[in-house]
């Protein structure tokens, strides 16, 4: 489980990278809908935009993972096909952080009908006046279209357990946070380095190794 952690907080730093392109608009206009305060006030108040994200997603993680251990037990199917999935999804991430295949664009097209349903909650909570409407922002951030998330959601249903797909996708949030958190200049030079062929294509490559690993582990307790 510490691995697969590890592989999802991965799967958020690189990832992020995605972030900017899809969040990056967003968090600039949240940060001028902030009151002009003093630098620390700014900055708790993003933290709790970002724990309310990370809260959605793990619930989300929760929700999912819970439905596919109860979904193996109705049907009597071994945990081990879940692993099998999980391994398969890694693989594919890999595939995604390598820009070998991307899924990502078909995947945000089907949240988009949720996403209006949530969009005019968080409208209601501008301007982020208060750590409440920062927090309650963050949550519906959370719900936001977003491939990489759904994707990462989706390893979460081969997690075994909730408690492991909310730690899943708490890690993924994780991994997103330099990206969002940091300044513009520092957030550029660290997107810089993420374009990097050896950086990206190393990262993948683990990935893909931890994927590959995880497939033959469920394979070889499957058939043997």
């Amino acid at each position: 489980m510490n691995a697969d952690i590890a592989a999802a907080f991965l799967i958020g730093f690189i990832g992020s990278s995605h972030c900017l392109v899809m969040c990056g608009g967003i968090v600039a206009a949240l940060q001028l809908s902030m009151p002009t305060t003093r630098w620390s006030t700014r900055l708790a108040l993003q933290l709790l935009l970002s724990a309310g994200r990370l809260c959605s997603y793990a619930f989300f993680g929760a929700l999912v993972g819970y439905f596919g251990v109860v979904a193996m037990q109705v049907s009597g199917a071994s945990m081990l096909w879940l692993r099998l999935l999980a391994g398969l999804l890694l693989i594919a991430m890999a595939l995604y952080i390598s820009r070998l295949w991307n899924l990502l664009q078909y995947l945000e097209r089907g949240g988009q009908h949720l996403w209006r349903l949530i969009q005019p909650l968080s409208n209601r909570l501008m301007p982020l006046d208060s750590p409440l409407k920062a927090f309650g922002y963050g949550v519906c951030w959370g719900w936001l279209p977003c491939g990489l998330v759904y994707s990462t959601l989706s390893w979460s249903l081969a997690s075994g357990s909730a408690l492991s797909g909310a730690a899943i996708m708490f890690a993924f949030g994780l991994g997103t946070l330099p990206a969002i958190l940091l300044t513009a200049g520092i957030a550029a030079k660290l997107n810089q380095l993420k374009q990097q062929l050896w950086f990206r294509y190393g990262t993948a490559a683990l990935l893909g190794i931890y994927g590959l690993y995880t497939v033959w582990l469920a394979i070889q307790r499957l058939v043997f």
